[in-house]
């Protein structure tokens, strides 16, 4: 099947927000939760590596998970894939 230009423009946008928000993931789970525990001050009475591990990346999870939702909500309007309404 031959996509048209519109249909790679659609899919180019698509991969390039799933690497930026694969980027962030990995930044999230591997680089801060790694030197997390060199930081020793306190966060809400918790210490700060205790809080990133058991809070942090959870939150950051839930809003790459929302903004890649609105984002490919909004791109599927603007290229016609969208469900609709029916």
């Amino acid at each position: 099947m031959q996509l048209t230009a519109r249909h790679q423009e659609y899919w180019s946008k698509n991969l390039q927000i799933t690497a930026l928000l694969l980027g962030i993931w990995f930044f999230v789970t591997f680089v801060v939760v790694f030197f997390a525990r060199d930081l020793t001050f306190n966060f809400f009475g918790w210490p700060f590596s205790f809080w990133v591990a058991a809070q942090g990346a959870l939150v950051v999870y839930c809003l790459i998970i929302w903004y890649y939702a609105r984002y490919m909500n909004k791109l599927d309007i603007e290229y016609g894939v969208d469900e609709g309404e029916e």
